[in-house]
Parts: structure tokens; C-alpha cells; sequence
């Protein structure tokens, strides 16, 4: 199995911090943000790992991670030339997957759950698509499935009025049809490629299974995620924040 690691995007929520920096390289707690979705990917065993990022600072992400010597993996860089959507800067990592699944995280999600077990379950008989659920208060914020019992019915992207309060989390595993799933999107209204719709196409298939997080876990894309991001690396590291 490869590794994504999605980093693109202009954080414009997060300004005017944001204005000298990719977002996933501000600090959370005593690390860059990207080194937590990357040590998500370690831990599961995965050692090829594509980082995909806007041209703004990609030399950044190189300098900081170099070739991945450092971390015991090899790392490899592509372009998103300019934001086109999570689904679309997934596309970009086709050749790089060469036809084997690949397990693709957002460069701003913190778990404190240790995954592997479920990524390695996957890895060992790839089939359809496997997402990783939580319970959130604001679930308008993100996409949210709707479930009965084991399976998922839909997910809907921020939703006004949400039908259950689990959000779909950024880590995804595919099977190696997830590029010509991409293939067959079209635009949103906000004119990219959604991660929402090539899940509800494996959720069409009845070929999207999922895990309920049980531990904490947050993503980092506005001020108010940031904090609670920085809030629970340091728990996680022992820090007593009394």
C-alpha cells in the first residue's frame, strides 16, 4: 500500500498566518503539523509516501522532510498547481500508486488512536474504499454519514441540518479504482473535485466500510482547530496543561 499525504490548499482561514506559510507546517504543540498524518502512515507500516502540496512553499516541505531518510520512508513531492479539491489532488498520485491501494490522510489530521491495525487489516485484502468516522459537536462543518447498523446509507458535505453527528474524518483508504472513480466527478459548486462524491460512489457500490475513532481527533483548519489541535498533541505528549 502507498501513502498520500494531502497538504495543498491556501489556508485561508487560518490568515494572515497562513500568508508565509503552508498551513501544514505551522507548529502543533513541539512538531510541524505534517509530521502527525505522517506518523500516522509509519505506524501502519507504509513506507512509500507521496506528499502533494500547492507550489507556494513546496520547497518548505522539502527542506523540513528531504527525501524521508530521516523518518525511515521514502518520500516522494508533486505538485497541485492551483487548490481543484481533495479528490483532485488525490488524482494526482495515480502513477505514484502504481495500481496498489493507497491510504490517503489530510496533512492537518491529528488522531490520538493508533490506526494501524485497521490500515494493515485493508492492506492485507484491498477492496472498495474504508473511512474512519467520529462523533463531533459541529458536524455542519463536515461531511457526515448517515448509517444503519454496519453500513453506510450517504454522506452529505456540510450538511445545515445534519442527520447524525458523525463526521467523516481525513483519512481514507482506497483500493486501486479510486482513480477511475476520480475520473468519472464532476465539479462541485464551488468548482472542485469532492472527496464527498468519490465516497458516496463506493457507498453506491456498497464497497465503503468504516471505523468509528473512539479517541480523540481533530483536523486544523481554522483558528478555534488549531488551538484544540495544539491542546491535545501536548496532552497526548504527557504535558499537565492545569
Amino acid at each position: 500500500m502507498k501513502g498520500v499525504i494531502l497538504a495543498g490548499g491556501l489556508g485561508t482561514r487560518l490568515r494572515p498566518i497562513t500568508n508565509v506559510t503552508n498551513k501544514h507546517l505551522l507548529p502543533v504543540y513541539n512538531k510541524p503539523m505534517i509530521y502527525y498524518p505522517l506518523e500516522t502512515l509509519m505506524k501502519a507500516g507504509i513506507k512509500d509516501i507521496l506528499i502533494v502540496s500547492g507550489p507556494e512553499h513546496a520547497g518548505h516541505f522539502l527542506h523540513l522532510l528531504g527525501s524521508g531518510k530521516e523518518f525511515g520512508v521514502s518520500l516522494s513531492y508533486e505538485l497541485q498547481d492551483e487548490p481543484g479539491g481533495i479528490a483532485q489532488a488525490l488524482g494526482l498520485a495515480e502513477d505514484f500508486s502504481d495500481t496498489e491501494p493507497v491510504a490517503a490522510i489530510l496533512g492537518d489530521n491529528i488522531f490520538e488512536d493508533d490506526l494501524s491495525d485497521v490500515i494493515k487489516k485493508f492492506m492485507s485484502s484491498p477492496s472498495g474504499g474504508h473511512i474512519f468516522l467520529k462523533e463531533v459537536t459541529d458536524p455542519q462543518r463536515f461531511g457526515v454519514a448517515e448509517v444503519a447498523g454496519d453500513k453506510i446509507v450517504k454522506i452529505i458535505e456540510k450538511p445545515k441540518k445534519p442527520t447524525s453527528n458523525l463526521a467523516v474524518t481525513g483519512l481514507y483508504l482506497y483500493d486501486s479504482q479510486v482513480f477511475s472513480v476520480i475520473k468519472t466527478l464532476k465539479p462541485s459548486g464551488r468548482g472542485e473535485l469532492e472527496i464527498t462524491d468519490v465516497n458516496n460512489a463506493y457507498v453506491g457500490q456498497g464497497k465503503m466500510t468504516f471505523t468509528v475513532v473512539k479517541g480523540s481527533w481533530t483536523d486544523a483548519g481554522t483558528f478555534e482547530s488549531l488551538l484544540r489541535a495544539n491542546l491535545q498533541a501536548a496532552r497526548q505528549q504527557g504535558v499537565n496543561l492545569q
